[in-house]
Protein backbone atom coordinates (compact mmCIF):
# COMPACT_ATOMS: atom_id res chain seq x y z
CA UNK A 1 0.00 0.00 0.00
CA UNK A 2 0.72 3.68 -0.24
CA UNK A 3 2.96 5.57 1.80
CA UNK A 4 1.90 8.26 3.99
CA UNK A 5 4.77 10.93 4.61
CA UNK A 6 7.40 8.03 4.69
CA UNK A 7 6.40 7.74 8.18
CA UNK A 8 3.20 4.65 8.31
CA UNK A 9 1.25 2.69 5.25
CA UNK A 10 -2.34 2.57 4.88
CA UNK A 11 -2.80 -0.35 7.00
CA UNK A 12 -1.49 0.63 9.54
CA UNK A 13 -3.12 4.03 10.12
CA UNK A 14 -6.19 1.39 9.47
CA UNK A 15 -5.22 -0.73 12.63
CA UNK A 16 -4.50 2.45 14.52
CA UNK A 17 -8.27 3.55 13.66
CA UNK A 18 -9.73 0.14 15.42
CA UNK A 19 -7.21 0.88 18.29
CA UNK A 20 -8.42 4.85 18.82
CA UNK A 21 -12.51 3.27 18.48
CA UNK A 22 -11.78 0.26 20.64
CA UNK A 23 -9.92 2.14 23.42
CA UNK A 24 -12.66 5.22 22.79
CA UNK A 25 -9.55 7.64 22.64
CA UNK A 26 -10.55 10.99 20.99
CA UNK A 27 -7.13 11.20 19.47
CA UNK A 28 -3.55 10.13 18.63
CA UNK A 29 -0.51 11.86 17.00
CA UNK A 30 1.88 10.30 15.05
CA UNK A 31 4.70 12.50 14.57
CA UNK A 32 8.33 12.21 12.47
CA UNK A 33 10.42 15.57 13.03
CA UNK A 34 8.26 18.06 11.24
CA UNK A 35 5.96 15.38 10.00
CA UNK A 36 2.47 14.62 11.67
CA UNK A 37 -0.34 12.66 11.32
CA UNK A 38 -3.70 13.01 13.65
CA UNK A 39 -5.96 10.51 13.97
CA UNK A 40 -8.96 11.68 15.86
CA UNK A 41 -12.03 9.60 17.09
CA UNK A 42 -15.92 9.83 17.74
CA UNK A 43 -15.74 10.48 21.33
CA UNK A 44 -14.67 13.37 23.14
CA UNK A 45 -12.83 11.88 26.55
CA UNK A 46 -14.84 12.37 29.83
CA UNK A 47 -12.41 14.99 32.06
CA UNK A 48 -11.84 13.18 35.39
CA UNK A 49 -14.37 15.47 38.33
CA UNK A 50 -12.15 17.52 40.46
CA UNK A 51 -10.99 15.86 43.86
CA UNK A 52 -11.80 18.38 46.26
CA UNK A 53 -11.61 17.66 50.28
CA UNK A 54 -15.51 17.01 51.95
CA UNK A 55 -15.99 17.22 55.15
CA UNK A 56 -17.95 14.40 56.48
CA UNK A 57 -21.45 15.90 58.15
CA UNK A 58 -22.98 12.32 58.68
CA UNK A 59 -24.96 11.57 62.19
CA UNK A 60 -22.12 9.16 62.98
CA UNK A 61 -19.81 11.51 62.77
CA UNK A 62 -18.49 12.21 66.69
CA UNK A 63 -19.07 15.40 68.17
CA UNK A 64 -15.13 16.08 67.99
CA UNK A 65 -14.61 15.17 64.73
CA UNK A 66 -15.48 17.92 62.14
CA UNK A 67 -12.33 19.79 60.97
CA UNK A 68 -11.62 23.02 62.02
CA UNK A 69 -12.31 26.01 59.87
CA UNK A 70 -8.68 27.17 59.54
CA UNK A 71 -7.42 23.94 58.29
CA UNK A 72 -10.37 23.42 55.45
CA UNK A 73 -9.71 27.58 54.74
CA UNK A 74 -6.03 26.36 54.54
CA UNK A 75 -6.67 23.16 52.07
CA UNK A 76 -9.11 24.96 50.15
CA UNK A 77 -6.32 28.02 49.49
CA UNK A 78 -3.80 25.26 48.61
CA UNK A 79 -6.01 24.01 45.51
CA UNK A 80 -6.82 27.79 44.58
CA UNK A 81 -2.82 28.14 44.72
CA UNK A 82 -2.44 24.85 42.73
CA UNK A 83 -4.38 25.66 39.86
CA UNK A 84 -3.13 29.60 39.45
CA UNK A 85 -1.70 30.60 36.50
CA UNK A 86 -1.33 28.95 33.04
CA UNK A 87 -2.15 25.25 33.45
CA UNK A 88 -0.40 22.73 30.74
CA UNK A 89 -2.71 20.02 30.53
CA UNK A 90 -0.85 16.48 28.79
CA UNK A 91 -2.66 16.54 25.46
CA UNK A 92 -1.94 12.73 25.09
CA UNK A 93 -2.19 9.67 27.47
CA UNK A 94 1.31 8.41 27.94
CA UNK A 95 4.45 8.34 29.79
CA UNK A 96 5.58 12.02 31.11
CA UNK A 97 9.37 12.81 30.90
CA UNK A 98 11.24 16.55 31.67
CA UNK A 99 14.47 15.57 29.65
CA UNK A 100 15.40 14.31 26.26
CA UNK A 101 16.97 11.44 27.39
CA UNK A 102 18.10 9.97 30.89
CA UNK A 103 21.76 11.33 30.75
CA UNK A 104 20.07 15.13 29.04
CA UNK A 105 19.01 18.19 31.60
CA UNK A 106 15.37 18.47 31.71
CA UNK A 107 13.54 21.17 28.84
CA UNK A 108 12.66 22.93 31.97
CA UNK A 109 12.86 23.54 35.56
CA UNK A 110 10.49 25.20 37.46
CA UNK A 111 11.84 29.03 37.70
CA UNK A 112 12.96 28.99 33.84
CA UNK A 113 11.28 31.62 31.58
CA UNK A 114 9.82 29.44 28.36
CA UNK A 115 8.57 31.39 25.00
CA UNK A 116 5.29 29.72 23.44
CA UNK A 117 6.55 27.27 20.75
CA UNK A 118 9.23 26.40 23.13
CA UNK A 119 9.42 21.76 23.99
CA UNK A 120 8.86 21.79 27.69
CA UNK A 121 8.26 17.93 27.91
CA UNK A 122 8.12 14.90 26.20
CA UNK A 123 5.24 12.60 26.59
CA UNK A 124 5.89 8.88 25.22
CA UNK A 125 3.15 7.37 23.53
CA UNK A 126 2.28 3.78 21.79
CA UNK A 127 6.86 3.90 21.91
CA UNK A 128 6.60 7.26 19.73
CA UNK A 129 8.05 10.47 21.90
CA UNK A 130 5.71 13.60 21.66
CA UNK A 131 7.80 16.47 21.94
CA UNK A 132 5.00 18.94 23.41
CA UNK A 133 5.66 22.68 23.27
CA UNK A 134 4.63 25.71 25.72
CA UNK A 135 1.44 27.58 24.69
CA UNK A 136 2.38 30.18 26.97
CA UNK A 137 5.23 32.63 27.18
CA UNK A 138 6.14 33.07 31.09
CA UNK A 139 8.01 31.55 34.35
CA UNK A 140 7.69 28.10 35.26
CA UNK A 141 5.92 27.91 38.24
CA UNK A 142 5.60 24.25 39.07
CA UNK A 143 5.99 20.76 37.28
CA UNK A 144 3.18 18.53 38.91
CA UNK A 145 4.13 15.37 37.84
CA UNK A 146 7.56 13.32 38.81
CA UNK A 147 9.77 12.23 35.09
CA UNK A 148 8.64 8.97 34.13
CA UNK A 149 5.17 8.97 35.62
CA UNK A 150 2.40 8.07 33.33
CA UNK A 151 0.22 10.94 32.63
CA UNK A 152 -4.02 11.02 31.35
CA UNK A 153 -5.31 12.94 28.23
CA UNK A 154 -6.04 16.75 29.63
CA UNK A 155 -4.13 15.94 33.29
CA UNK A 156 -2.54 18.77 34.61
CA UNK A 157 1.13 18.56 34.00
CA UNK A 158 3.03 22.03 34.62
CA UNK A 159 1.91 25.73 35.17
CA UNK A 160 3.01 28.64 34.17
CA UNK A 161 2.97 31.51 35.02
Amino acid sequence: MSDIFGMVDTDTIEKLADIINKKELSELNIADGEKTITLKGKKAPLAPPPVMPVPFMGAQAPAAAPAPEAALAQSEAAVAEEISGNVVKAPIVGTFYAAPSPDKAPFVKVGDEVKKGDVIMIIESMKLMNEIQSDYDGIVDKILVDDGQPVEYDEPVMIIR
